[in-house]
């Protein structure tokens, strides 16, 4: 039997690549609204947005402000002139068209659910998160979606990881095990909850906050040995019953 039957998945840069994906959404709203591309302009959208979704995480704001802030305050920083509920909306739905899986994020996941309950825990938005999983394929093999503006409360707080586990019907937190890429968001929401956490680290960050991570892994293939019993990574790849929580 797994160590962990039941894992609660980031999605933005833990099994789609969102960085790849946000580059490519912005140069196509800003060539389409006609504003500048240059990668100074990228850079100021980018800083303003990191800033606002660390505001989301310790709640200092909501979902929907954020959305519509970030770019009321890029068309300041740029001296332009335009609509950001426009923006904002184009930009949506082309990102909800990008879906680049991490590397080898379908391969470890089809290995995954021979084990364990598989479930996405995100502050992202639903459709668009909703809409790159089921493009990438990879929301096949995902069990349930917790999104935060669906919740009604964003990661780190433990009770976005309460309820997902009450709705999960999981009681036995032992066998619960968060993973991502925001020491914030997943390593200290995880810990909020009492739960066992991963770090997906692929850049080899310095970890320089309070949160303390219970593994910290460079390739997702690295799940494999954390989640599986060797009886059952001797078995990786072949057809099995499937465990559920």
């Amino acid at each position: 039997m797994a160590y962990y039957n039941c894992l609660l998945f980031d999605v933005d840069d833990t099994l789609l690549d969102f960085g790849a994906a946000e580059r490519a959404a912005l140069g196509e709203m800003l060539e389409h609204f006609q504003l500048p591309a240059d990668e100074e302009t990228i850079q100021t959208y980018q800083t303003i947005n990191t800033a606002l979704w660390r505001s989301l995480e310790k709640g200092e704001i909501k979902k929907d402000k954020l959305v519509h802030k970030r770019f009321a305050q890029f068309l300041q920083a740029i001296g332009k002139e335009g609509d950001p509920a426009a923006l904002n909306e184009y930009y949506l739905s082309r990102l909800g068209e990008k879906a680049i899986p991490c590397e080898d994020a379908r391969e470890v996941l089809k290995d995954l659910a021979e084990v364990a309950t598989i479930a996405v825990v995100s502050n992202g938005v639903e459709r668009v998160q909703q809409g790159r999983l089921t493009a990438s394929g990879l929301a096949e093999l995902i069990d349930a979606t917790f999104v935060s503006e669906r919740m009604g409360v964003t990661k780190p707080n433990r009770k976005f990881f309460d309820s997902a586990l009450h709705i999960l019907g999981v009681n036995n937190r032992e066998k619960v095990l968060v993973i991502g890429d925001s020491l914030r968001a997943d390593i200290q929401g995880g810990s909020n909850a009492g739960l066992a956490t991963c770090w997906y680290n692929p850049r080899g960050q310095e970890n320089a906050s309070g949160a303390k991570p219970t593994f910290e892994i460079a390739h997702l293939r690295d799940l494999l040995p954390i989640v599986m019993e060797q009886e059952e990574l001797d078995d990786v790849g072949n057809p099995a019953k499937r465990h559920m929580v």
